[in-house]
């Protein structure tokens, strides 16, 4: 059967690997990348460089896979995922049949953690054949956002909720939580909810020299958290960021 590992690198920094991501990465032969094209590829270059700079142990090869266009206009969103989803199993267990040889690990990296709003994992479970799944968690931008800002996520006794920009524009707070971690959102939906007590803590590029924080109170920053996330996304032609909102003392 083959083995496949993946692996959490945060934000592809040698410092962001666990002593397991390290020795995971030296047993891969073939790392295969969904490739996107455009911005994206200083994403794969940053890959490349993760590799040489901490695989020692054998010689190793990448793979691009060519990602296959999702619709982002569909107006069934979670169908048009699925979708996608079955499209990149079908250009990934293509390339797995094609690329690996006899006894070679194949290795998938994964910004951040794999357990956070990733795709990779439904991507393997949609193979046609089935696959030994090793799994390496890595650090997230949840994590970092914290250490960061040098605050805890959780208040006593309270819960924390993880959603996506979308879910946070259509449906605000979820009910009976007052503290949101928001991923995934490229519209600013803090913009939506009501400012009134609420705090947030914004980070982009997070753990990396080009790391941008600002917080404060939700009416007072918001429009310069918009301000400086369009000035990152224009340096750099793309952008990761993460929030919290806390909401009351």
């Amino acid at each position: 059967m083959t083995s496949v590992k993946v692996i959490g690198v945060g934000m592809g920094e040698p410092d962001h690997l666990s002593a397991r991501a390290v020795a995971a990465l030296n047993s891969v032969d073939v790392f295969f990348v969904l490739d996107k094209g455009s911005p994206a590829d200083e994403l794969a270059a940053v890959r490349h460089d993760l590799c040489r700079r901490v695989i020692t142990s054998h010689p190793y090869r990448f793979v691009q896979v060519r990602d296959p266009r999702r619709d982002r206009g569909a107006d069934d969103y979670v169908q048009a995922v699925v979708d996608w989803t079955a499209a990149r199993a079908g250009a990934l267990g293509e390339a797995l049949r094609t690329e690996l040889g006899h006894d070679d690990c194949a290795g998938l990296l994964v910004w951040g953690d794999p357990a956070f709003y990733d795709g990779t994992l439904r991507v393997l479970d949609a193979l046609r054949e089935p696959v030994d799944v090793e799994v390496i968690p890595g650090l997230s931008s949840i994590q970092m956002l914290a250490a960061a800002h040098r605050i805890s996520l959780t208040r006593v006794g309270q819960p924390l909720a993880v959603t996506t920009g979308r879910r946070l524009a259509a449906s605000g707070f979820p009910p009976g939580c007052d503290d949101v971690v928001v991923m995934l959102d490229k519209d600013c939906a803090f913009r939506h909810v009501d400012p009134a007590g609420v705090t947030i803590y914004w980070g982009a590029h997070l753990g990396t020299s080009h790391q941008v924080l600002i917080a404060g109170e939700l009416a007072a920053v918001a429009e310069q958290i918009v301000t400086v996330r369009s000035a990152a996304r224009a340096r750099r032609g793309w952008v990761m960021d993460t929030y919290l909102l806390r909401r009351g003392r």
